[in-house]
């Protein structure tokens, strides 16, 4: 197995200094966007998707990046498949993924990291960057590790 760079080492001892479970959810989330935004090279979107309460739709939550979708259906495009499925997607080439939905011209490759909230699948993280092939094992490690932390920390408060 792969070791976690140190990185994604240090962002994960930045994350956890930041984030804090007395804070509402989409402080914790958008902390976790802004960091990575300006951490992380080469990406031009980086927030997260939450569920609805029907289950079937994903809603635009905090982000960094240019305006995105508000709503993606559960099982469509990147950000659906991964929730459906319950497990990271790396897309190496989002314009060869079936049904892509394309918030932005721009993005070539993603990385989408489903998370969970008090024992249930609440979202995602999506991470979009402009340069194909992006996101390597590595990074999925490094990433997946980043929203262990962020499960650990989110508050029981919506806003």
């Amino acid at each position: 197995m792969e070791q976690l760079s140190a990185a994604y080492q240090t962002l994960g001892k930045q994350l956890d200094a930041i984030l804090d479970p007395k804070l509402p959810l989409v402080s914790n989330l958008a902390n976790f966007s802004a960091l990575l935004w300006l951490e992380m090279d080469n990406i031009n979107w980086v927030g997260s998707y939450l569920i609805n309460s029907n289950k079937d739709l994903l809603l635009l939550g905090p982000f960094q990046g240019k305006p995105a979708c508000t709503t993606i259906a559960v099982g469509k495009g990147v950000c659906g498949e991964a929730f459906q499925q319950a497990t990271t997607l790396r897309v190496a080439d989002v314009h060869a993924f079936p049904g892509h939905i394309a918030c932005d011209a721009a993005s070539e490759s993603e990385i989408v990291v489903p998370f969970y909230r008090n024992g249930q699948l609440f979202g995602v993280i999506d991470i979009d960057s402009p340069q194909a092939s992006r996101f390597d094992e590595s990074d999925q490690l490094g990433i997946e590790y980043l929203v262990k932390l962020l499960e650990n920390k989110l508050g029981e408060e919506h806003f």
